[in-house]
């Protein structure tokens, strides 16, 4: 399942967490942000209006959040990974990457959510790239940004399972 042809890959449950929190920043917070924005304006001179400025750079953030959301969810493939026992989004690989042991997903790190401290790694990454279409046992290498050969040896790869 290639990220570039196919979008992100996300389980049910990401893709409904996503789509809450899409609903409720759309919804509720639009409005809660304009009303702060509208208070404040009222207030008078929005150059020294400390609270006028706050709020709109938190309009901001939550406006490039909802076109962040709906982008990736536009082009999200949702449901369970094909899994054939090869790397590919949606598994979880244990790697030797320069002879540290470290095991990861290979994904989007909206998958797992915050609170995870699973490393992500995404399918189109140096070490994503590098591991795409392996199996436990097999070798291989990715050039690193600063040039360096970097040797991978993939040692386990199994199905994600929020």
């Amino acid at each position: 399942m290639s990220n570039d042809t196919q979008g992100t890959w996300l389980t049910q449950e990401a893709h409904d967490r996503l789509q809450a929190e899409l609903e409720q920043l759309s919804g509720p917070a639009r409005k809660e942000i304009a009303d702060r924005i509208e208070a404040a304006r009222e207030e008078g001179d929005l150059k020294e209006n400390g609270g006028y400025h706050a709020a709109k750079e938190e309009q901001g953030k939550i406006e490039a959040r909802i076109r962040q959301l709906t982008e990736l969810l536009k082009h999200a493939t949702v449901g369970e990974a094909d899994f054939d026992g090869t790397a590919e989004p949606g598994t979880v690989v244990t790697a030797v990457i320069a002879g540290d042991e470290s095991t990861f997903l290979v994904g989007n790190r909206e998958i797992v959510g915050e609170g995870s401290d699973l490393t992500v790694y995404s399918p189109v990454s140096p070490v994503g790239a590098a591991i795409l279409g392996l199996r436990a046992g097999e070798k291989t290498s990715y050039t690193a940004p600063n040039g360096k050969e970097i040797a991978v040896e993939v040692t386990k790869v199994e199905r994600y399972e929020p």
